[in-house]
């Protein structure tokens, strides 16, 4: 495979207008089929946008540009996020929310993250003799789909904190899905990698398939009338058009009627669920805020306590190109991944140590074990011993959790911004179809098994919980003032790759265009994963003489990022996928 360059490229797109947004979906994602991987540098004035499709860019941009707030673009770009990129995020999963509002100088974040259904027992993914399930063979089909909660995000935030009206934050994708989309070369190279997984149920064989079976290609005009149908119910009638009457029956009717592993999801459960303001998880580092989501999410803290525990080394003195950098950083990875996955769960089932986590003795502590030179013995990464409220006893986590999902951020102009993850979990999710869009995968977030020898898991099954995950939308403080929004898609290794950033931003002084494209080396279970084609290559034979196992492989992040600074905004898209950045 050819080296990737990285580098700055300036791409230009500030002044695409919402008649243009189509031929910049159909001139920018091809020229990233292509190989190239630098990540262009967008700078202005007002405001911005960032997101994985320039469909969806473009709606947040234009509701921005016609006097809508943060919020209202959100809105507007995970709606159109639903349609384009159907695979990642939608109507039929969850989100978590980091949010700065101007008006009040405060900061906070909202978990729309699924939930288990009432229904739903430990062992929800064990088989017939009391033995965890295969994944795949829990993901596909209704026993692995949670209560979608984005559309009921979507509602109560814009309520609270909306300007504009509620229904024309829809219309966007409304046009879009009635009109059709150019189906963009990662969707189409993802329906025909998934094949037969994704004809097994008649709504995605019908929708990503042609009459003759065969796989969607890249410019295909692609209409749902369906979802444009749905997202005007939800215009009209708010978010309890989604969670009560026809929509919510047909959702139940799908899991609870799917051919493999029909789901336990109910219409009560849909008519329940609500989502939580909860207290955003800050953490020093290098006279900067870090800020992200708490539990259920283990973004925060897992990236807290890399930071913590890296900030006792120089590492700008070290600098990217020093392997031992990547010593210091990767096993702090490690030593954090122990701890989430024995203590981080939905703290409104299960006692979590959050202090203790994230108390700078304890990482100071856990910091000595990096202080040698070669990589940690297996035996040597265990779970720590924070201090406790009280005393808890818990077993390791079983649970897998892989790439999809997506990640967006806004900026205003008067300051507001918006750092979102948005998810379905697996690519496609369940495969599960219902009214123009996916649903979710969540519940497989779970451990598959309940304990670990004679100890509870944390993160086990239980109804009405919301599964753990990775999910690490960010925004960096300064001074008491929003610097740098930030976040990643990515499954487990979201941590890895939004810390990583961090650093790359913080102490190697790396602009917002290199820290979303820098090469990714990512340690969170003791082999070495380092981006195939790029410069992180040269590193493979340094990490293997300090002990590590080392695997190349693509790593997919979807990072996006916008700085904000004295003279205005700069943003940038990850250019291993399709998205860009739109300001004013």
């Amino acid at each position: 495979m050819a080296k990737r360059v990285y580098g700055a490229v300036v791409i230009s797109l500030l002044s695409i207008s919402s008649a243009s947004a189509q031929q910049a979906s159909d001139t920018i994602a091809p020229e990233l089929a292509t190989g190239v991987t630098s990540a262009s540098r967008v700078e202005a004035r007002d405001f911005m946008v960032a997101a994985a499709n320039p469909l969806a860019a473009q709606a947040g941009r234009d509701i921005l540009a016609s006097g809508g707030n943060a919020i209202d673009a959100m809105v507007a770009v995970q709606a159109v996020l639903g349609l384009v990129e159907p695979q990642s995020s939608g109507l039929g999963g969850g989100a978590f929310l980091v949010y700065y509002d101007a008006a009040a100088k405060r900061l906070t974040t909202f978990d729309a993250r699924e939930t288990a259904p009432m229904d739903a027992t430990p062992k929800l993914f064990l088989d017939d003799s009391g033995q965890p399930l295969k994944f795949m063979d829990a993901v596909v089909g209704g026993r692995s789909v949670g209560t979608p909660g984005t559309v009921r995000l979507l509602e109560d935030v814009q309520i609270r904190y909306g300007k504009q009206s509620w229904p024309a934050l829809w219309k966007p994708a409304a046009k879009l899905a009635r009109e059709g989309f150019a189906v963009s070369p990662r969707l189409a190279s993802l329906i025909a990698a998934e094949g037969d997984a994704l004809k097994r149920y008649e709504g995605p064989r019908t929708y990503f398939f042609d009459q003759s079976g065969a796989p969607l290609k890249a410019g295909h005009v692609l209409k749902n009338a369906d979802y444009a149908e749905t997202i005007e119910a939800i215009a009209t009638g708010g978010a309890d058009a989604f969670y009560r009457g026809p929509i919510a029956e047909d959702i139940v009717k799908t899991v609870r009627g799917a051919r493999d592993n029909p789901g336990v999801l109910s219409q009560t459960d849909l008519a329940i669920y609500h989502i939580k303001e909860r207290k955003p998880v800050c953490f020093p580092y290098r006279a900067l805020d870090i800020c992200g989501m708490g539990p259920p999410s283990s973004g925060g803290i897992a990236i807290s306590q890399m930071l913590g525990m890296t900030e006792n080394f120089d590492l700008k003195a070290l600098g990217p190109e020093n392997v031992e950098s990547w010593r210091i950083i990767g096993d702090a990875q490690r030593l954090a991944f122990v701890d989430r996955e024995r203590y981080v769960a939905d703290t409104d089932f299960q006692p979590l140590p959050i202090k203790g986590l994230l108390d700078k003795t304890y990482l100071g502590e856990r910091a000595k074990l990096l202080d040698g030179d070669k990589a940690l013995e297996k035996d040597a990464v265990k779970a720590g011993e924070p201090e406790w409220d009280h005393a808890m006893l818990l077993g390791r986590d079983a649970a897998i959790e892989l790439p999809s999902t997506s990640h967006f951020v806004i900026v205003d102009k008067e300051g507001n911004v918006v750092s979102m993850t948005t998810t379905i979990e697996n690519g496609f999710g369940s495969r599960l179809m219902t009214h123009g869009f996916l649903l979710n995968n969540e519940l497989t977030d779970f451990s598959f098994k309940t304990h670990d020898g004679g100890l509870a898991v944390a993160n086990r099954v239980e109804p009405g919980k919301r599964p753990r995950s990775s999910m690490a939308p960010t925004i960096v403080m300064k001074d008491g003032k929003p610097l740098l929004a930030i976040g990643s898609p990515g499954g487990s290794q979201i941590i890895g790759y939004v810390a990583q950033a961090l650093i790359a931003y913080i102490d190697w002084g790396m602009p917002v265009e290199q820290i979303v494209a820098q090469p990714h080396l990512i340690n969170r279970f003791g082999t070495y994963d380092i981006e195939a084609g790029t410069t992180a290559e040269k590193f493979a034979e340094p990490l293997k003489a300090l002990g590590y196992a080392v695997k190349s492989g693509d790593m997919n992040s979807g990072l996006h990022a916008i700085e904000i600074t004295g003279n205005g905004l700069v943003g940038s898209a990850d250019p291993r996928r399709e998205g860009v950045a739109l300001g004013q």
